[in-house]
């Protein structure tokens, strides 16, 4: 079992470490340079099974135990950055324009470097760990084209591990559930097709500006009249696009959002109940619609022994009351669920101190939290596997 103590001196490098990631942060599948940083890093560690280019750039590295035959887990780490205009002034601060790690990306890469270190030159358990350096989170493409290129097979991966830092925790606790931790994503676009004409007057058209507010307010009653109160849907509105004239009526009008779940059949439910929604409204108005609905991130679900692993783990590292057992489940969506699909898993979250809430331009990652996430992947790897 490590402790926090034990950490001092990786957590000083992954403090370094995760600086130079944050002052030059990259986007989506763009990870050049911060591919390279962590496969030379991973390389000075004496780590000699390294598999780069994978989903353009992602990483694949294997440290095998001193212990002997077993199983291989996976740990998972996210690196890219976000299409945002940093004003934390911090000295380590992005020198990249209009790019900044507003969700801690650097920091769990780093993290993962570090347990890399640590777990490379101790060796002190059973079978493999695989360190999965993961490209395109933010676009939730990434986990699920690692997969799709077989990562989980090629690598012998039985079980797969997340974690997150969490701004509002405080720094050296954990939290995590057993079931649905992360919201499904999905998305939607309905096109309202009306005939336009004059805005003086009204009733030789067909206005499609009124039946898009009359379907966004329908859309609105799915959740509070269609389903359950006491189960989680969100469906919001977040595009909308129409005339530019004040005296025309326009032809058609876009409407955009986004869907959320904790519950997979609620997906159904409300690609179902979208597309019924918007088609009532529209033929009640004499006017047609066109809806497309975009399945995009599954429900992250943790299973229960993963979970468990992941419990003992923490709790070792700061004891039991420092772990949240039984956290809600976050609606915002994140792509480690097409690993948590593939193998079974479980995802966790780190205390990142009083900071700004993750994708805002003024947040930074607590480095103080590191010798935190280290240890904890330390734990999970000697404990789960052990020699």
């Amino acid at each position: 079992m490590v402790t926090v103590e034990a950490l001092k001196d990786i957590k000083a490098e992954a403090t370094e470490w995760r600086r130079y990631l944050h002052e030059n942060p990259e986007l989506d599948y763009r990870l050049q340079n911060t591919a390279r940083f962590v496969v030379e890093k991973l390389e000075s560690f004496g780590i000699s099974h390294i598999e780069a280019g994978i989903a353009e750039t992602g990483i694949v590295a294997i440290i095998k135990g001193g212990g002997g035959d077993g199983p291989t887990i996976g740990l998972r780490a996210d690196m890219d950055a976000l299409p945002i205009v940093e004003t934390s002034n911090k000295p380590w601060a992005s020198k990249i324009p209009g790019c900044m790690h507003a969700c801690g990306h650097d920091g769990h890469t780093a993290m993962l470097l570090g347990a890399a270190k640590y777990l490379a030159a101790t060796r002190n358990f059973k079978g493999s760990v695989a360190l999965i350096f993961q490209p395109a989170e933010e676009h939730g493409r990434g986990g699920r084209q690692m997969v799709q290129e077989g990562i989980m097979d090629r690598f012998g991966i039985s079980r797969v591990f997340g974690m997150h830092n969490g701004p509002g925790m405080e720094v050296g606790t954990f939290a995590i559930c057993n079931g649905a931790i992360m919201g499904s994503q999905d998305n939607f676009d309905i096109v309202v097709k009306g005939k336009g004409g004059h805005a003086a007057s009204p009733h030789k058209n067909i206005d499609p500006i009124v039946i898009a507010a009359q379907i966004i307010v329908g859309l609105q009653t799915l959740v509070s009249r269609g389903t359950d109160p006491t189960k989680s849907l969100v469906i919001s509105v977040t595009k909308l696009a129409a005339g530019q004239n004040y005296s025309i009526i326009p032809e058609n009008v876009e409407i955009g959002g986004t869907v959320r779940t904790l519950l997979p059949e609620l997906r159904n439910f409300a690609e179902q109940q979208i597309l019924a929604s918007a088609q009532g409204i529209a033929r009640a108005f004499g006017a047609q619609v066109e809806v497309e609905y975009h399945r995009h991130i599954p429900v992250t679900i943790n299973q229960v022994e993963e979970t468990n692993m992941a419990i003992r783990a923490a709790s070792k590292l700061v004891g039991s009351a420092s772990v949240d057992e039984r956290v809600g489940g976050v609606m915002g969506a994140e792509d480690f669920a097409f690993m948590a699909e593939a193998r079974p898993g479980a995802y966790m979250f780190l205390g990142n101190g009083p900071t700004p809430a993750c994708h805002n331009p003024a947040y930074d990652f607590n480095d103080e939290a590191l010798s935190y996430g280290i240890g904890y992947w330390v734990n999970l790897v000697e404990n789960g596997l052990s020699a």
